[in-house]
């Protein structure tokens, strides 16, 4: 089997180095086509407006100089393309990719990519905590994600469908379980803008996060991290609401 391996937080990620670990106890057959430099919330962006520059660091190594998404097409279509790869394992990435995360998020748009391309594909996140902020626990994602992805593997991806799987906050030993979600929400009042003045006086601003607590839905990707269950939540790149769409074909047709 050929994995590739890209991430969101850059070529010299820590948590890219736990993906590679992970994808090895599979294949020796491991390409890792990362960023450059860290893209985390460029969600599924591609560069149309600039041009993207290829760097190899090592054999089977790359960095590419625009997005995750950028990343799996230089993979696929150049560096790969004679042979592409049987999965595309996107991680671990440093923090968690659920609820509204994954719409900005540039993890799980590297295996969206992945799954438009035809391979199937995985998301891997590791969730941290004030205490773990500094030093996530990535041994819990590579102690976990194998037995996860043999047992994807084994069932078969759907085409169209993207496997967001993300990692509590807790040593490997003290995993509750493994619970099969769906993406959650959170309280949207959580977001506010940080405004702050810069040594002339001038305002700046940052996109920041209350850290109030708000009741999580049972079933959801933030209820099992909560209760320190692995998240593992299959996502549809079809995102037409067919209910909706029936109702307006009715509508429209009528006129």
């Amino acid at each position: 089997m050929r994995i590739l391996v890209t991430n969101d937080d850059g070529i010299h990620a820590a948590g890219l180095e736990a993906c590679v670990r992970i994808a090895q106890s599979f294949t020796d057959d491991v390409w890792v086509v990362a960023p450059e430099f860290d893209q985390s919330g460029v969600a599924h962006s591609l560069s149309l407006s600039d041009p993207l520059r290829l760097r190899q660091i090592e054999e089977r190594r790359f960095a590419v100089k625009g997005t995750p998404t950028d990343c799996v097409i230089m993979a696929v279509r150049h560096i790969l393309a004679d042979t592409p790869p049987d999965l595309v394992l996107s991680g671990v990435n440093r923090g968690q990719n659920i609820a509204e995360d994954v719409s900005y998020s540039g993890t799980v748009a590297g295996a969206i990519e992945g799954t438009i391309l035809g391979i199937s594909s995985i998301a891997l996140s590791q969730a941290f905590g004030i205490k773990t902020r500094e030093n996530p626990n990535y041994i819990t994602a590579e102690t976990h994600a194998p037995k996860i992805i043999r047992t994807l593997l084994g069932e078969g991806i759907p085409p169209g469908i993207v496997m967001n799987v993300n990692f509590p906050d807790r040593a490997p030993d003290e995993i509750a379980g493994i619970a099969a979600t769906f993406q959650g929400k959170r309280d949207q009042r959580l977001m506010r803008i940080d405004e702050r003045r810069d040594g002339r006086g001038n305002p700046y601003y940052w996109i920041a996060f209350e850290r109030r607590i708000f009741e999580t839905s049972p079933g959801s990707d933030l209820r099992a991290l909560d209760e320190g269950r692995i998240s593992v939540t299959p996502l549809r790149l079809d995102m037409t609401d067919e209910p909706q769409m029936t109702r307006l074909a009715l509508l429209f047709d009528s006129k």
